[in-house]
């Protein structure tokens, strides 16, 4: 007996590259893809699940009211600011997300700032541009310590590229594991309400979290008061996980040493921006993870994750939808 071809409406600009990719798809899967709603009207009723590739929060949202048969919706990102609204949320509906396939770069970014910072790269760029031979002294990396506020995916990519420095590694979790049960890459996990605590220790902070109620403007002037006045701050997670403004002033009067950020408030960063000045910020514009193969690997975890929607297989990367992660 033939089984039922499942109706996939993909979110996406129809000159994306990877949409051949489902080609392959076609002997299981009716494949529809758009960017209006207008495009999904003669199929939605008989959709199965969403491939939220780069569609707009108000299109998912329309298109997600017009598909009463749906089971899963995935999200190519990680994020889900552009997928999560209220109705999915209350709705019985799977959502997973692209978590695992930008976790190395992203580790390898962070490991980058680290050493941009300890062995003053820029300095050494800016003196080599003025034909200036002036020796200075370089910071180890071993021996220091990186704490990371988020300590999911990207949070471990980064762990175990810090310990193969030899650094110190703490991290800040919402759940922390049992005593019983340790992280062989960490030396403490503290409690969200704990940050202060550890941020105090870090000679660098990675902030890898989730953006969420609970996370926005998680790192804001206390913590910015608690920090080393040499400690460094890197984002990979999302901006406003980081009070922007707290951030700025830190920066500004030398309260810590610096920062790197490949995520922002507001993206793009607008002309005239206080980061595009600033002589203590390594600013990356949102592509730390923007490998040649990024968006091949997204739509082969979207490929793989439906071969195992489709043998009733448990799926991963599921994502808690009122938690947002």
């Amino acid at each position: 007996m033939l089984m039922k071809r499942t109706t996939i409406l993909v979110l996406s600009d129809l000159d994306e590259p990877q949409l051949s990719m489902l080609g392959g798809l076609h002997e299981t899967a009716n494949v529809v893809i758009g960017n209006s709603t207008e495009a999904f009207e003669k199929v939605a009723a008989d959709a199965e699940v969403i491939l939220n590739w780069s569609g707009s929060l108000s299109l998912i949202r329309e298109v997600f009211l017009m598909s009463p048969q749906l089971h899963w919706v995935h999200s190519r990102a990680v994020g889900l600011e552009q997928t999560l609204f209220p109705e999915l949320i209350a709705s019985d509906v799977t959502l997973t997300n692209g978590s695992g396939v930008f976790s190395p770069p992203l580790g390898e970014f962070a490991l980058a700032a680290i050493l941009y910072f300890a062995k003053d790269f820029r300095r050494m760029v800016r003196n080599q541009i003025a034909g200036l031979w002036e020796p200075f002294e370089v910071m180890p990396v071993s021996g220091q310590t990186v704490g990371i506020v988020g300590y999911g995916d990207i949070g471990r990519a980064v762990a175990a590229r810090a310990r193969a420095l030899g650094m110190n590694v703490l991290a800040v979790k919402r759940h922390v594991p049992p005593k019983d049960k340790p992280d062989p890459l960490v030396e403490t996990i503290y409690s969200s309400n704990r940050r202060i605590e550890m941020l105090s220790r870090c000679d660098y902070v990675v902030v890898a979290a989730p953006l969420n109620a609970q996370t926005r403007g998680l790192i804001g002037e206390a913590e910015f008061a608690a920090m080393k006045k040499t400690a460094v701050v890197i984002n990979v997670g999302r901006g406003p996980v980081i009070n922007e403004s707290a951030m700025i002033k830190a920066l500004t009067e030398h309260t810590i040493k610096g920062a790197a950020l490949d995520v922002f408030d507001e993206e793009p960063l607008p002309e005239g921006h206080a980061f595009y000045k600033l002589e203590n910020v390594l600013l990356s514009p949102h592509c730390a993870d923007h490998t040649p193969d990024w968006l091949d690997n997204a739509m082969r975890l979207f490929i793989t994750q439906f071969e195992r929607f489709r043998r009733g297989e448990p799926l991963l990367n599921v994502v808690d939808k009122k938690l947002g992660y």
